[in-house]
């Protein structure tokens, strides 16, 4: 039987995680989880019921209601949100806030972690998020932290907005955004995005997903 181990990716917004993750997947022929869709469908579930995701006591019932599944179609992660399929809804600019403001809470971080500790006990996957080997996964075999500065993980943001036709943010409204994510999810109380001893730190400004790909593999080869 092949040996079940995990690849923890962590960085700040928009420093390729996901974009990464996903090639490393695809090369090596296993599972990405993606655990941003994940506090991003509580972000969303929270603005659906007219709920403030900073509002713990709100956030708490609606924990208790919510029904949220993680599936795996055709190769790519479904997000089902009360048996809706809301994949497609989850990438929005509020959102994206309203992700960034509920993962500050400890009742939805332990909630999420449970799950994603569960879903990748049972077989090899690579996951990206902000507190994968620091806190999800702190045994996982492989771990790498992405960085890169805001300026640039802003351009890249905006340049993939706009390829999706999307054009109701400007470059300044997406930097802020980022800025506002990344002193949100360093200074919170639970499991703040931190880079690991043991974590492996890649500077994406300067280098493309390729280059970045092929050098967090030669790690894993190595």
């Amino acid at each position: 039987m092949s040996e079940v181990y995990q690849i923890a990716i962590d960085g700040p917004s928009g420093s390729g995680k996901s974009t990464l993750a996903k090639g490393v997947s695809a090369k090596l022929g296993i599972m990405y989880l993606d655990t941003g869709a994940m506090y991003r469908t509580c972000g969303l579930c929270a603005l659906k019921r007219g709920i403030s995701p900073r509002d713990v006591d709100a956030v708490k019932k609606m924990l208790d209601t919510m029904e949220l599944k993680v599936e795996f179609k055709d190769g790519s992660q479904h997000m089902i949100l009360d048996g809706e399929d809301v994949t497609g809804f989850i990438r929005t600019p509020e959102v994206s806030i309203a992700a960034s403001d509920i993962s500050a809470l400890p009742c939805v971080r332990k909630a999420m972690v449970d799950m994603q500790r569960d879903i990748a006990s049972s077989q090899t996957f690579v996951l990206d998020g902000r507190d994968i080997g620091s806190n999800v996964l702190p045994n996982a075999k492989y771990k790498f932290f992405l960085t890169a500065s805001a300026e640039t993980r802003a351009e890249r943001r905006l340049k993939e907005l706009n390829e999706k036709g999307d054009f109701s943010q400007n470059y300044e409204e997406v930097l802020r955004d980022i800025k506002y994510r990344d002193k949100q999810d360093s200074e919170r109380a639970s499991a703040p995005l931190v880079k690991v001893d043991d974590a492996i730190e890649i500077d994406t400004s300067v280098i493309g997903i390729d280059e970045t790909r092929d050098l967090l593999l030669s790690y894993i080869k190595e």
